[in-house]
């Protein structure tokens, strides 16, 4: 089966799978604050050098969007590069068995759904580092994490590994759109799915919604599917505030009752952009959606 492309955006975690490999095996001896340094001297740097796009992309979201002056943006710029590099590597001390301090807010609301009978939606975005939320959020219920079908394979297998015994599958998005079938069943059996929702992939129907001041537009699918199927949907975000300790939020994005399922997906996706501005806002480094998402 096909492969599901963005032709802005490579969608893959920077490195190879040797790289990978020995990441993993140096995480379990050497300490992380040592790799971050390591990371923020030695990779970054020419990273931003070699590839150019993704530096210029986050100068204009500080600069556009959060208004920065000219050198404020060029040091935000750094220090989201810096924070994306931070996240990459918990990532790879998790698959190293590492553990991490994490800190849970609405946990009840996800333990409510978790223990009824119904599916739900669970919204994430690439801001913070969503995957963490694998590690804590544990229901009875499957649930079904759509991502992106190109990704390395030794990150598939770790994330296939850590997982396992979690009750989490995932599912890949593909040019044959298989996924989409795959995610009507999970929540036709009760089970929770997990989509992005700040990248439009496939289907080119989105929403335009405000998100900073400006519009920008969101994916249709996972919000007309809560609408039509008539299901509960979060939106959960996983921010890193400090070099052991992610903070997870889980918000309820309620359907407006009485609307159209067409409508009422809408202001759904605007009720979500407004979740996602004041994510943005209180941890603006750590917005990691590196291609143009605004509608400029």
């Amino acid at each position: 089966m096909g492969e599901l492309s963005h032709d802005k955006w490579a969608g893959t975690t920077y490195g190879n799978d040797f790289m990978h490999r020995w990441l993993i095996r140096g995480l379990r001896y050497i300490p992380t604050k040592a790799i971050y340094i390591f990371s923020k001297i030695f990779v970054v740097p020419p990273t931003m050098l070699i590839n150019r796009k993704s530096p210029r992309i986050i100068y204009r979201y500080f600069r556009e969007r959060h208004q920065y002056n000219p050198l404020k943006a060029a040091w935000f710029t750094l220090r989201n590069h810096w924070d994306f590099s931070e996240v990459v590597i918990d990532k790879f001390a998790a698959y190293a068995g590492k553990k991490f301090d994490i800190v849970i807010d609405n946990y009840d609301l996800f333990k409510s759904l978790s223990e009824s009978p119904g599916g739900f939606i669970q919204l994430s975005s690439h801001i913070g580092n969503y995957e963490m939320a694998g590690y804590s959020l544990v229901s009875p219920k499957r649930l079904n994490a759509l991502v992106f079908g190109g990704e390395k394979e030794s990150v598939m297998a770790n994330r296939t590994k850590m997982f396992e015994d979690k009750n989490i599958r995932m599912i890949p998005m593909l040019a044959d759109m298989s996924h989409i079938f795959m995610i009507n069943a999970a929540l036709s059996n009760g089970e929770i799915v997990s989509m992005p929702c700040d990248r439009i992939f496939g289907s080119q129907k989105g929403f335009d919604v405000e998100i900073l001041g400006a519009e920008a537009r969101v994916p249709q699918g996972p919000f007309l599917l809560a609408a039509t199927k008539n299901v509960p949907l979060l939106f959960t975000t996983v921010m890193k505030e400090g070099s052991h300790r992610y903070h997870i939020t889980i918000h309820r994005i309620d359907y407006p009752e009485g609307m159209p399922p067409k409508r009422g997906a809408q202001i759904m996706a605007d009720n979500f952009g407004k979740l996602l501005t004041a994510t943005m806002k209180e941890y603006p480094t750590q917005w990691y959606n590196y291609f143009e998402f605004w509608n400029l």
